[in-house]
């Protein structure tokens, strides 16, 4: 499978949008210390203990950061940063469909929160057309890394991101908001990270661009520790 990152914020009665990034960006900071991830994988051949995914650490003071509510924008057209080089981005609006047509994707988001255990809750391990989006952290167009992440099978068949591989540098999906937008992305690049050295600053890391992680499980799946050996990370821009 594939889900397990972190976790997102949001307008409404908060403190100013400067002091909002601040506290996004060092809640992203903090996260990029402290968080790998793991994400499932059935692998039709282990349906028999497959278990359920295993979700990485999460930071504490993310449950400070405020909700994100539905409400729609009135502007939704992208527009550039006044930031040097931040290039285009959208105002904050929660992803209610994730649409990649060469991959043939085209399935409904659901929040991942922290459990009580403080590990991020990936999404159900036996929908084989759902994403999740890390809900704490940033929107899906919006200025800031977002994360969305998704199963690669389930212990009975290939799930939403079995094609994930697939995707090369320009490929474009994207992304149906809340407010009625798409927020349209680019492809920059696809790599696989070895588990037990996940880069958390640099897939997690915050930047001055909106832009968009997509991961799922890839390697082999090890049948003793019950998940695959390695995350697949495609890197994407808006545009």
């Amino acid at each position: 499978m594939a889900a397990s990152p972190p976790a997102l914020p949001d307008p409404g009665p908060e403190p100013s949008r400067r002091r909002f990034r601040t506290v996004v960006t060092v809640l992203w900071a903090v996260a990029a210390l402290v968080l790998t991830v793991n994400l499932f994988g059935g692998s039709g051949e282990s349906t028999d203990d497959a278990g359920p995914p295993h979700a990485p650490p999460a930071v504490a003071a993310a449950s400070a950061v405020p909700d994100l509510p539905d409400t729609r924008s009135t502007s939704a057209a992208p527009h550039r940063s006044a930031a040097s080089g931040a290039g285009p981005q959208l105002p904050r609006s929660r992803p209610v469909r994730l649409l990649i047509p060469k991959i043939s994707v085209d399935a409904p988001f659901t929040d991942l929160a922290i459990n009580p255990s403080g590990q991020l809750e990936p999404p159900p391990p036996n929908d084989t057309n759902l994403v999740g989006w890390y809900a704490k952290g940033h929107t899906p167009g919006e200025a800031g890394t977002a994360i969305i992440a998704g199963h690669v099978d389930t212990p009975t068949s290939p799930a939403v991101f079995a094609g994930l591989s697939e995707l090369k540098k320009g490929d474009r999906f994207q992304v149906a908001r809340a407010d009625g937008s798409k927020a349209t992305f680019a492809v920059d690049h696809t790599e696989s990270f070895e588990k037990d050295a996940f880069p958390s600053d640099r897939v997690y890391g915050d930047t001055p661009e909106a832009q968009v992680r997509l991961i799922t499980c890839s390697g082999f799946y090890d049948r003793q520790a019950r998940d695959y050996t390695e995350n697949l990370v495609v890197f994407a821009h808006l545009v």
